[in-house]
């Protein structure tokens, strides 16, 4: 490559492409193509083999099918009932055949006789057989683009109103050969990289998704571009963990065994292997140079916070202070408690830092921390208010990351020495999408539950059997037992037909469980009320609590038993495990109760939940049904968010593979300054440079 920008000629405006110009590359900025390069990505959305393509006239009464015939005259038919239907009626050289369109008469506006139509979906006996479209192509005009017709595969492209798909073919006729000209100069991995990794050159994999020869083929292209996007998204993660782990030297922790050794001592229980292997991994990175930037995940109950004050004590022991960061008081609150219980007579002394905390218990408690005489610190965000200072931090450990801020994470551990870090999640996620999400930390997964913990029951309601529920709530508040109630709305909506907190509140205290405390806990409520309300729940003076998700993460309250989740079909599954998880936390065990009336898809996805306490096996069932989407939030890029081609399920191997080869380049050369590395470092740049100032690299 020249030293010249070798990438300036497919970021040229998509107007000056042959067969574009300015009217049409309007339209083509309104679907997010803005340049060459954007056209070349604009890749087919569906291919069909000519080998699955039904004659018309083999498309019987109850099958599914998918044909290609042109448009030989068409109309919109009206019913007695009002309804209006468009029907086309296409050839191909077997026959014809009716298309019908229920309720979709503006469809008359878009097809033409003549206009060359691939159409899928099943076919139906109304006034003989008739095929209803799910789903519709226009190929083309008859007589046109032949070779798509004669050929084996046919290529559906995203397209519009403004520009149908026989534009996208005309326009990638004129000018495929030249864009795959340009993309070859981007081409940074060597024939022996892609031979390990058995994918194509670059260009030929483009080449392949818009003329393929097979659907093998295409497939083989698609691994090629997905493991482009894994690879490049795990430089800009590995370059983020270098900065953060290698650039300044961390603390080496001395193990002198003081505390840990006296803490196994202390413990009813042993520790599982998972924790062990877990810790092992820890104590590690805290007795090396290498600073530690690790994320602990668990399922709830696994035992993160055990292995967390295990971590804390060794910085402890070594002569350093370890702070716990919460994101709320309550949190806070209940970490501080539990860690007071674990240690229980051992020499530590704790310090709780939270927002409510005024006047001479604050500056007790800063003073405390500021002189080092409290080794370990509990706090929410007051942690990192303006006046706290810490005698000697070696080690931040934040509970529940996904509520604070990349920035606020740092403002924590942003100081000299630098501290080790351990996040912990309580939020399972596939592995794969860990690495993919998480690539600039190294992940540690406690797996496995500790031995005598109940799985939570968990049972589908439908709203004629309430009363039973009802019976069955008021059992456990006879023994002594709590509950929740939790409901997708805060108030009724005129908008969605939903269940409401607010609404069920009243009848909930008033007519259900007239002898029970019950109380209301959602989002809208100030900060001090939520807290009230809370503390009351968990010193049992409140029996049933009607709230939101606003409870859904880090409550431990082991006298709740019973978790009714109302609309359970608005709720994704990971959503829902996190729910079940605030319930059988004590010697009770615990009963999720989904109460839903739907049917079909969505009550299957609920029995599936049902069936599995496994975090981990509800979170890679959650991501397959929902889809990827916008895994990355505000840090995506371009118009098709940063996974296009990759499937962090079914690419486990491509993720897994990126991320080695992305950090062993950042290890051999941190800044990407080697010649060998300057088309990585241009794509780098060109790809993700928002990402980029995410993670202050580059």
């Amino acid at each position: 490559m020249s030293h010249r920008d070798p990438l300036a000629q497919l970021d040229k405006p998509v107007q000056f492409l042959k067969g574009v110009g300015p009217r049409r590359a309007e339209s083509l900025q309104r679907m997010g193509i803005l340049k060459a390069r954007d056209l070349l990505y604009h890749v087919p959305r569906r291919y069909d083999d000519a080998s699955t393509i039904t004659p018309v006239s083999r498309a019987q009464v109850g099958m599914e099918v998918t044909v290609v015939g042109v448009v030989r005259n068409k109309g919109v038919v009206p019913t007695r009932a009002g309804l209006k239907i468009f029907q086309a009626v296409i050839q191909d050289e077997s026959g014809m055949l009716t298309c019908a369109w229920p309720g979709q008469p503006w469809i008359d506006r878009k097809l033409q006789v003549g206009d060359r139509v691939l159409a899928t979906g099943p076919v139906k006996f109304f006034h003989g057989r008739q095929l209803q479209p799910r789903e519709y192509t226009l190929m083309g005009r008859d007589g046109q683009d032949e070779a798509a017709r004669e050929g084996t595969i046919f290529v559906s492209y995203p397209a519009s109103d403004d520009l149908p798909q026989w534009f996208f073919r005309k326009v990638f006729e004129a000018n495929l050969e030249w864009l795959l000209q340009q993309i070859r100069q981007e081409e940074y991995l060597d024939g022996g990289v892609r031979g390990e990794l058995d994918v194509p050159e670059l260009s030929e994999a483009l080449s392949r998704l818009h003329r393929p020869g097979s659907l093998a083929s295409v497939e083989k292209a698609r691994r090629r571009l997905a493991f482009d996007e894994l690879f490049f998204l795990q430089l800009v993660q590995a370059q983020a963990r270098h900065r953060q782990t290698q650039e300044q030297p961390g603390i080496r922790f001395r193990r002198t065994n003081q505390l840990i050794r006296a803490l196994h001592e202390v413990l009813p229980f042993q520790l599982t292997r998972a924790q062990a292997r877990v810790l092992r991994e820890i104590y590690a990175d805290m007795t090396s140079t290498r600073r530690m930037n690790r994320m602990l995940q668990g399922d709830v109950g696994a035992g993160k916070t055990l292995v967390a004050l295990f971590a804390m004590l060794l910085a402890v022991e070594a002569g350093f202070q370890a702070a716990l960061m919460a994101p709320t008081e309550i949190l806070a609150e209940q970490h501080a408690r539990k860690i007071r219980a674990l240690l229980g007579d051992l020499d530590v002394d704790l310090e709780m830092l939270v927002g409510s905390a005024k006047g001479s218990e604050r500056t007790r408690a800063r003073t405390r921390v500021a002189e080092g005489r409290a080794g370990l610190i509990v706090g929410t965000h007051a942690l990192i208010q303006e006046g706290v200072e810490f005698a000697r931090l070696g080690l931040v450990v934040v509970d529940e990351q996904h509520r604070f801020g990349v920035r606020q994470r740092m403002v924590l551990s942003d100081r000299d020495p630098r501290p080790d870090v351990l996040i912990m999640s309580a939020t399972p996620i596939p592995r794969s999408l860990a690495m993919a999400l998480h690539g600039d930390l190294d992940i540690s997964i406690i797996d496995e539950l500790p031995p005598g913990r109940l799985p939570v029951e968990t049972r589908l309601v439908r709203s004629k059997g309430r009363e039973r529920m009802y019976a069955r709530v008021r059992e456990e508040l006879a023994a002594g037992r709590q509950a929740y109630f939790v409901y997708p709305l805060v108030e009724e909506s005129e908008k969605v037909d939903l269940p409401a907190a607010e609404g069920a509140f009243s009848q909930l205290k008033n007519e259900v469980f007239p002898d029970a405390e019950v109380a209301l806990l959602h989002g809208r409520l100030p900060p001090e009320e939520k807290d009230r309300i809370m503390t009351a729940f968990s010193e049992g003076k409140v029996q049933v609590l009607v709230a939101t998700t606003v409870i859904e993460v880090g409550i431990d309250v082991p006298n709740a038993t019973v978790m009714v989740i109302e609309g359970a079909e608005r709720f994704g599954l990971s959503q829902m495990h996190q729910l079940r998880g605030r319930v059988g936390r004590g010697e009770g065990g615990g009963i999720c109760l989904l109460v839903s009336d739907f049917g079909g898809d969505v009550g299957e996805r609920l029995k599936t939940f049902a069936r599995t306490t496994d975090g981990f096996r509800v979170a890679r069932e959650d991501l397959r049904i929902r889809g990827q989407g916008d895994l990355f939030g505000s840090q995506q890029h371009g118009h098709g968010g940063v996974l296009r081609f990759a499937d962090v399920l079914e690419d486990q191997d491509l993720v897994a593979e990126a991320q080695a080869r992305a950090r062993k380049v950042v290890e051999e050369d941190p800044g990407l300054d080697r010649e060998s590395n300057l088309a990585v470092r241009l794509l780098l740049r060109r790809q993700f440079g928002e990402r980029l100032k995410h993670y202050e690299v580059g």
